[in-house]
């Protein structure tokens, strides 16, 4: 049960420093992954939390930070429209959580069970992982995303190859409060080896200076690049339900009715178009700080505070975001050829955890043609020129789910599994 929120203030402190820490290998590394200032990312996301705080009267341990879903669609919008109207998108999904938190307000959670059940959201989150996997490999041979060579094959391994094995022995074996930073053990060890092998470029790193503005981006409104990344946040949505859900089981009290799941999207919303209003990535509750919640029985929302004040901090360093982008791509790669896979396990064990029967006509169309329309490259639009405009990737595989869930007969089903299931 709850304990009485009555720790000192150094402890509070402490535990918010933890936090962060634990956080803080995903937090900067969606960011570094996608092209995005992390010094933003950090700011941003400290910012989210305290936003989600506000929203949510403090009553939830949770830490905000980058969204590992967004990354594919971040990417190929920058490409596409820009920085800036990439981050009018991201604000854009923030309005998608709003209008989810409204609707559970005025009908209730079964509005969301309708809208994503099991069946359309595993196949999607399978495609996130899966549609990444060329890059992740490109990466940890020390090439670019287009397979231009940026690192020589044989260091690259030598770099990547070791970040990845510590960060899987970190994860499957560490004890105690280090079995929830194996991103962060991960790219301590892989630097180390870039650094031996001379392809860490230390002169960025001196001339940066030790205070500086974080490169904050204006956003712009591009209905092409709003109508690309929207459709993403739908997985993150349910993502973010399921965390609620967890810390909820860890601090024994349920976020569902008290303060209610209208406001912690709500939160979650505010936060992400916060993000996207000063050129961070779009944020999302973080499995690894509930985690932490439940090692350290800490369930005072205040250290989430305190969390929150150290990454905004930390922002303003130069010389810790020139350290930070400074990163070589193998160690990055290693550790995405088992963060890419982890995500699309986590799809597939949704499909298994909720006994999707793909024997079933209906079902096995929804997941097969989503998977090809996520993973295949398909496109939906009005041609392939740099003017034209299409669905594809992530955004695509999200809107053709969801309307073949609502299209095809039998997608009432899920009724029927409402009361075995707590997160239907």
């Amino acid at each position: 049960m709850p304990q009485e929120f009555n720790d000192p203030l150094w402890r509070t402190v402490l535990s918010g420093a933890q936090m962060l820490f634990v956080a803080f290998g995903a937090l900067v590394l969606m960011p570094l992954i996608t092209g995005l200032d992390p010094n933003v990312a950090l700011f941003t996301a400290g910012l989210g939390t305290i936003l989600f705080q506000i929203v949510t009267g403090r009553q939830v341990p949770v830490f905000l930070a980058s969204s590992f879903a967004f990354i594919t669609p971040i990417i190929l919008a920058k490409g596409q429209f820009g920085l800036a109207a990439t981050m009018g998108g991201v604000m854009a999904a923030g309005f998608v959580y709003t209008f989810l938190g409204l609707a559970v307000k005025i009908k209730g959670t079964g509005f969301i069970d309708r809208l994503l059940p099991p069946v359309v959201i595993g196949p999607v989150i399978i495609s996130i992982g899966l549609a990444m996997a060329p890059i992740a490999a490109n990466m940890a041979m020390g090439k670019a995303g287009d397979g231009s060579e940026l690192i020589h094959y044989q260091t690259a391994m030598l770099i990547s190859m070791p970040a990845l094995l510590t960060t899987v022995i970190v994860a499957v074996f560490g004890k105690g409060i280090f079995r929830l930073v194996p991103i962060i053990s991960g790219v301590l060890v892989g630097f180390a080896m870039a650094f031996y092998f001379g392809v860490v470029d230390t002169a960025k790193i001196a001339a940066a200076p030790w205070f500086a503005i974080p490169h904050f981006t204006a956003p712009e409104f591009n209905w092409q690049a709003i109508l690309f990344i929207v459709p993403v946040a739908l997985a993150p949505a349910i993502e973010h339900i399921g965390g609620v859900i967890a810390v909820g089981s860890v601090t024994g009290r349920d976020y569902l009715k008290k303060p209610g799941l209208h406001r912690t999207l709500l939160g979650d919303g505010i936060a992400t178009t916060a993000a996207g209003l000063f050129g961070g990535p779009p944020n999302t509750t973080y499995a690894e700080v509930t985690g932490a919640v439940m090692l350290t029985k800490n369930y005072n929302p205040k250290i989430m505070t305190w969390a929150a004040i150290f990454a905004i901090s930390l922002a303003f360093v130069g010389k810790f975001g020139a350290l930070l982008q400074s990163i070589p791509v193998p160690v990055m790669g290693g550790i995405l050829c088992l963060l890419f896979g982890s995500i699309a396990a986590v799809g597939m064990n949704t499909l298994i955890r909720h006994k999707i029967d793909l024997s079933e006509a209906r079902n096995l169309v929804i997941v097969s043609v989503t998977l090809v329309f996520g993973i295949g490259g398909v496109l939906v639009g009005t041609g392939t020129g740099p003017d034209d405009f299409g669905l594809k990737g992530i955004a695509l595989c999200a809107v053709v789910a969801i309307a073949l869930n609502l299209l095809l007969p039998g997608n009432d089903s899920w009724k029927h599994k409402k009361a075995d299931d707590p997160l239907l």
